[in-house]
């Protein structure tokens, strides 16, 4: 009996062991990964200061965009090894891929996004803004003691909303759980984070899915109707050369002529990069320029109607079936089922959408007004605008995993604290998101097909050389087409 029971210690020993190995090299690749990303952003001369913490807040960073991917990654990795042990359910080298290394992962994503969020990034923000308190030789102890500080006065504000929170919604637990900081509130600071999150993605996916198809239209070749790439270009390279020689005699020229310098610049500039373009269009292949950019328009317009199929698939499920709800599970039980209904086709085709629907929400924040400024530039992205823009990506995509699953992209239900979410069983609110979710990327996918054939049909018939601004209120579709009818006649 003695011996039966070291075995079992001994294999649960080993099997801790082998999770921990594996979490840290996995880690260990992110963070190497996030410290090459940050670096080719962040601003160099900020980082000559001679002061070691002034690295340690980018390290700081670092770790917290590391959590970020490995959030992002969560579903996908568990989706896999699913599909993975279903189809070798026997396989000797597979055996370290089971459920208890899935929910560790989870667990993990979930302590280190609790623990970014809350202590390192406001500590390192906090480090950057200050100075040390009045009267304290200055150095770096006085910057680290009045950024501790700030962070203690910002938890006890923090503790003291949440817990006014709780009280207003749940007044009996509230008052029991005073004291239990560990197991009620920082969970529960962290429902109401994951909430922001998922309703920042309700808003930013659908905007960034309209998005995609101008970003990736910008770095494709794209096929223009009726147009002679050689004509245009021979025009913009003599426009070009006239911008050229007035700003090379703008230096002897009036003072009238100097002051309209910096206008010539940036239309010289504008002038050059559609040169560029041009000249890149003139040199693809027919192959590119006709089948790439077509093939590239399609495959966006199918992942997007994919996602809204589902998402009206699931409105209907969450109408008649209750286990369409998203909620929380302790062990995955994986290698038992596939969670698609397609097999591993249907799981595949599951982890391109939770990827996709993650670029598109990144293209969308960064595209919306009220973030636009928060835009890292190649070497010219200071340490504040990093820590926002590390905070940003770690809200969103710790709330990937529970957005997936609220729209029904998946149906692998949220493991460890990720499923303790106090709003995720609420069918109203569940419903109506779903419901938003599919009404702003219909009209935002209508709007972005609609204005884009337009617009190519301006192009193409040449009215946009007109004088007067050619706009959608100046020439109608049926306009276009009947134009386009006739000319082709």
């Amino acid at each position: 009996m003695e011996t039966d029971d070291v075995s079992v210690r001994e294999q649960l020993f080993h099997n801790r062991v082998r999770e921990t190995i594996i979490c840290v090299l996995l880690f260990t690749c992110l963070y190497m990964v996030s410290y090459l990303i940050l670096t080719h952003f962040k601003k160099t001369a900020e980082f000559v200061t001679g002061e070691f913490l002034d690295f340690d807040k980018l390290w700081l960073c670092t770790f917290t965009l590391s959590v970020a991917v490995c959030a992002v990654l969560l579903l996908p990795i568990s989706i896999l090894s699913n599909e993975v042990l279903l189809t070798f359910p026997q396989s000797y080298y597979m055996q370290w891929l089971n459920g208890s290394l899935i929910h560790g992962l989870w667990n993990l994503v979930f302590l280190f996004s609790n623990l970014s969020l809350v202590f390192l990034m406001p500590f390192a923000y906090f480090f950057t803004e200050s100075e040390g308190f009045a009267g304290s030789r200055k150095g770096v102890m006085a910057r680290v003691y009045e950024a501790v500080v700030l962070l203690l006065l910002l938890a006890l504000l923090v503790l003291g909303i949440v817990w006014v929170a709780s009280a207003l919604l749940h007044d009996n637990i509230a008052r029991k759980s005073l004291y239990d900081l560990w197991e009620y509130y920082l969970p529960y600071l962290y429902s109401g984070i994951s909430l922001f999150g998922v309703l920042l993605l309700l808003l930013c996916t659908p905007f960034g899915l309209s998005r995609m198809f101008s970003v990736t239209g910008s770095l494709l070749v794209k096929p223009r109707l009726l147009e002679d790439v050689e004509d245009i270009l021979s025009c913009t390279t003599f426009e070009e050369d006239s911008l050229s020689r007035k700003l090379n005699c703008g230096s002897t020229a009036s003072c009238w002529v100097k002051l309209n310098m910096e206008g010539m610049k940036k239309e010289y500039q504008t002038v050059l990069s559609k040169r560029i373009a041009l000249e890149m269009r003139r040199k693809a292949s027919p192959w590119q320029r006709n089948l790439g950019y077509p093939l590239a328009m399609l495959v966006l317009l199918a992942l997007t109607v994919m996602c809204v199929l589902m998402v009206c698939f699931n409105v209907l499920e969450l109408l008649l079936d209750e286990t369409a709800m998203p909620r929380g599970m302790e062990d995955p039980h994986l290698g038992m089922a596939s969670f698609s209904m397609f097999g591993s086709l249907g799981a595949a085709v599951q982890v391109v959408l939770i990827l996709y629907l993650m670029v598109s929400s990144v293209v969308g924040f960064y595209s919306s007004p009220l973030f636009t400024g928060l835009l890292p530039r190649a070497q010219d992205t200071n340490l504040t605008q990093i820590i926002a823009n590390c905070v940003s990506l770690l809200i969103l995509s710790s709330a990937l995993p529970v957005f997936s699953r609220t729209i029904g992209i998946t149906r692998f239900d949220l493991l460890g604290d990720f499923g303790r979410y106090n709003w995720l069983g609420n069918f109203y609110i569940v419903f109506l998101y779903n419901m938003l979710f599919a009404g702003l990327t219909s009209a935002s996918l209508i709007k972005t097909v609609t204005w884009a054939v337009q617009r190519e049909l301006i192009r193409a018939f040449g009215l946009h050389r007109l004088p007067l601004t050619v706009s959608r209120s100046t020439v109608p579709f049926r306009l276009l087409l009947a134009s386009g009818l006739s000319k082709i006649q």
